[in-house]
């Protein structure tokens, strides 16, 4: 077994890995970003180097800082958890050529199965049904026009390197083809490095079913049952459980079996998902996410078999120690993922402060995450502030655990989605079982997300503001976080007497509302270099960043005249596209952004006259 090992990620994931590896008795080393410093995985982690500057997911995909960091800290392997360079063949590629060890199946492996079109190819080959549509790359509108013509509309664009519903986009007349493929290869690039996409049937009410492969070096392939994550919002996944109430013992039977067949024909190791989607009895391969997943959870309470620790022993060279006869399921869990998410406004990300976290405990509840209470959730990376996961004897019990569970998980200071959850549990579609990927965009009622809101949702800006105790007012404590060689290290220091220190990470906050006076706000990524403002000039209709995020496309020019409801730009959030509409018809007086600018909550981004 190793004795030391590099985390490539943040958040739950990274801590999760964490966990495992102080269970075998492994030393961890975390990286992190400037925005990152005193995240929760930093502060779990042996020691911990940064990779890169504030504001910048990007931090987290550089491949040779990360190497770097691994040979400074003296370790042996690296694991990428999920996202950011989990499923990047390039960078496995990599860290396989240096003496490192790299946690996860080969660069090779990934290649096969990582990209969409060649999974398809072999799964073919290995007599795993697929989802009608092309094995090879489309470059063209006229290319997806010519499958639709052959399979009927609506047919799905997805990204060769896509994943959770990222660089998929759904095509439903010729008239939207050519955006929908812009779109698709726009986000495969931006997320995986990868703008190929390629086209297939889309399917109109499928379950989305998956299985947990475990693949050693020595031959053994085992699969570890299936999970239902059908439950999802624009392609999102929200809610997860194993084993599905959707599937007979045949069917169960023959998917897992596919998985099995399919992952062998791949020259695989280590942990994987197969996944597929089910209509009507029948099933179909989607993809092969070639890394452990967000909701490997559910697996692991109904088995026994904690998937993580297994990555690591596979990759040390170990073999799998049991039969596929001897996986065993017991009971039912289901994973909620708690977002900092507003349900009530179509799932917009959020960000805070939490005041309040006090997550929720008692048998049968588990908790994944990496923040405590004071932490701040920002807009710089994935939404997800943890995981709860909920098991019980069987699905009935299980729901009820969750009722409880979820009844007592206190957050404030942030909008989650958890009554949204609340809601779900108490939906009749869901609690029957009978929901489909269409459920939560097609068929349920909003209004009803929206009361769920009002009922069980705090105002988290509702936040007290008072001061420290008046009995404390003469003592400071000092927090200081110094790096050395590019190696982080805490120091803390009580001061009797001193005033509080203020904040001097925060970036200057935005343009003000109201009209007359010119209004000025900094550009994040500008303001380092020259200082540059931006001014917001007279008294027009101003549009504004109603969150954190990145610019992706600026739609309008100055002089264009638009109508209500029509784009202005797109904003990327938690890595979740936003479409930043005008309210009211007018000509454009001023843009104020530009592609790839990064914006706070408020600044203005267009002036309409």
């Amino acid at each position: 077994m190793f004795n030391k090992v590099l985390v490539a990620n943040r958040g739950e994931i990274a801590l999760r890995v964490m966990r495992a590896c102080r269970d075998l008795d492994v030393r961890t080393v975390a990286v992190y970003s400037d925005a990152d410093k005193h995240a929760g995985h930093v502060r779990f982690a042996d020691e911990a180097y940064n990779v890169g500057p504030a504001r910048a997911a990007d931090s987290y995909l550089d491949h040779e800082a990360i190497i770097e960091a691994a040979r400074k800290a003296g370790a042996e392997a690296i694991h990428p958890g999920y996202g950011f360079l989990a499923e990047n063949a390039t960078f496995a590629r990599k860290v396989e050529e240096t003496e490192i060890t790299w946690i996860g199946p080969s660069a090779d492996a990934m290649e096969r199965l990582g990209e969409k079109t060649k999974a398809r190819a072999l799964m073919q080959e290995a007599d795993v049904p697929v989802v009608p549509g092309t094995t090879e790359p489309v470059e063209s509108a006229a290319e997806v026009k010519e499958i639709a013509e052959e399979y009927g509309y609506p047919v799905a664009i997805k990204a060769e390197g896509g994943g959770g519903g990222r660089g998929l986009k759904v095509v439903h007349s010729a008239d939207e083809a050519e955006a929908q493929l812009e779109t698709a290869q726009r986000e495969g690039e931006a997320y995986f490095d990868n703008s190929s996409v390629y086209v297939e049937k889309y399917l109109e009410s499928p379950r989305h079913i998956e299985v947990q492969i475990l693949a050693d070096e020595h031959g053994n392939v085992r699969h570890l049952g299936e999970r239902d994550c059908s439950l999802q919002r624009r392609h999102q996944k929200v809610i997860e459980e194993a084993p599905s109430p959707a599937l007979d013992g045949d069917l169960r039977e023959r998917i897992g079996e596919a998985a099995r067949r399919g992952v062998s024909a791949a020259d695989y190791t280590n942990a994987g998902t197969v996944e597929f989607l089910v209509e009507d009895g029948e099933f179909y391969f989607m993809e092969v996410n070639t890394r452990i997943q967000v909701e490997h959870t559910v697996t692991e309470e109904i088995t026994g078999i904690d998937v993580v620790k297994w990555q690591l022993r596979v990759a040390a060279g170990e073999e799998l120690d049991f039969a596929q006869g001897d996986v065993e399921f017991d009971g039912h869990a289901i994973e909620y993922r708690i977002n900092a998410e507003n349900a009530a406004a179509e799932f917009a990300p959020a960000t805070g402060t939490l005041e309040t976290y006090d997550p929720p405990g008692g048998i049968g509840v588990r908790v994944d995450d990496a923040v405590r209470q004071g932490d701040e959730i920002g807009g710089d990376y994935d939404s997800m502030i943890a995981k709860l996961i909920v098991s019980g004897g069987d699905r009935t019990e299980c729901l009820a655990r969750s009722e409880r569970a979820l009844s007592e998980f206190e957050i404030d200071g942030v909008t989650t989605i958890v009554p949204f959850h609340r809601l779900m549990i108490t939906d009749e579609a869901f609690r029957a079982g009978e929901h489909t990927t269409k459920y939560l965009d097609e068929e349920l009622d909003p209004t009803r997300i929206e009361r769920a809101v009002e009922k069980w949702g705090d105002d988290a800006a509702d936040t007290s503001e008072e001061g420290d105790d008046a009995d404390d007012a003469d003592v400071t404590e000092r927090e200081f976080t110094v790096e050395v060689n590019g190696k982080r290290f805490e120091v803390n220091l009580e001061e009797r007497g001193a005033p509080p220190i203020p904040d001097l990470d925060g970036v200057g906050g935005g343009a003000a509302g109201g009209s007359g006076n010119p209004q000025t706000r900094s550009r994040p990524d500008e303001a380092a270099d020259d200082g540059e403002e931006v001014v917001v000039e007279g008294d027009g209709e101003q549009i504004a960043a109603e969150m954190q995020g990145t610019i992706l496309s600026v739609d309008v020019e100055e002089g264009e005249d638009v109508a209500a409801g029509d784009v202005v730009c797109v904003l990327e959030a938690m890595k979740m596209e936003n479409d930043v509409v005008a309210e009211r018809g007018g000509t454009v007086s001023q843009v104020l952004v530009a592609e790839g600018d990064s914006v706070d909550i408020d600044d203005v981004l267009v002036v309409l006259e």
